[in-house]
């Protein structure tokens, strides 16, 4: 089996750890923060960070559109925590006009911005997600929600009563970050994805 080329937007987030989980998960991993570098990837990881300053760094880098390009073209793509905000096709409480959130309309979902409250409630907690036999450690920090989800889309995680990781072919969602926990299984999960195996 070929090892995929998995690149991590690399403008604000837990870029590094989550370079070192998907290489650890057989992914040979890459740093993206041009669109050159954007064009050589197989698939693309949206780390955490702040939703609405990563937006705007798209777009100061001209990566917005080439983005949203790739992914209706089915590039495949997880995001973690803000990449879940920016996957989503609807962002409530995007933040001020002007210095929003810009949805990149890649998963059939409303999400609600610093859903779980601020950075004071942030919160770690074991979780059941679907297709794995043991809870995941999920360390949510100013964490989304979701509060819909189209009808393609899988819900593979509940917290508080609303989804917080979901699938819709070849797009991953979490609200919460793995990257923050030794448990690659979410990592190893979207490699599978990218290969064709899950």
């Amino acid at each position: 089996m070929s090892f995929p080329r998995v690149g991590v937007l690399a403008l604000q987030g837990d870029t590094r750890e989550h370079l070192t989980a998907l290489r650890e998960a057989g992914a040979d991993s890459m740093p993206v923060r041009r669109r050159g570098e954007l064009d050589e990837v197989d698939a693309l990881v949206i780390p955490g960070g702040e939703s609405t300053t990563i937006s705007h760094l798209l777009l100061d880098c001209e990566l917005l559109e080439p983005l949203r390009a790739r992914l209706a073209d089915g590039l495949p793509a997880y995001g973690a925590c803000t990449g879940m905000i920016l996957l989503a096709s609807e962002i409530l409480d995007a933040g001020v006009c002007g210095r929003e959130a810009l949805p990149l309309g890649a998963i059939d979902i409303t999400v609600r911005r610093n859903a779980f409250g601020r950075q004071v409630d942030s919160f770690e907690g074991d979780i059941g997600f679907a297709g794995l036999v043991d809870p995941v450690r999920a360390v949510f920090i100013r964490a989304p929600w979701v509060e819909r989800a189209g009808d393609g889309v899988q819900v593979l995680a509940q917290a508080a009563g609303h989804a917080v990781a979901v699938r819709q072919g070849s797009m991953l969602a979490t609200a919460f970050h793995p990257e923050m926990t030794s448990d690659r299984r979410i990592h190893q999960l979207f490699v599978d994805i990218v290969n064709g195996i899950a």
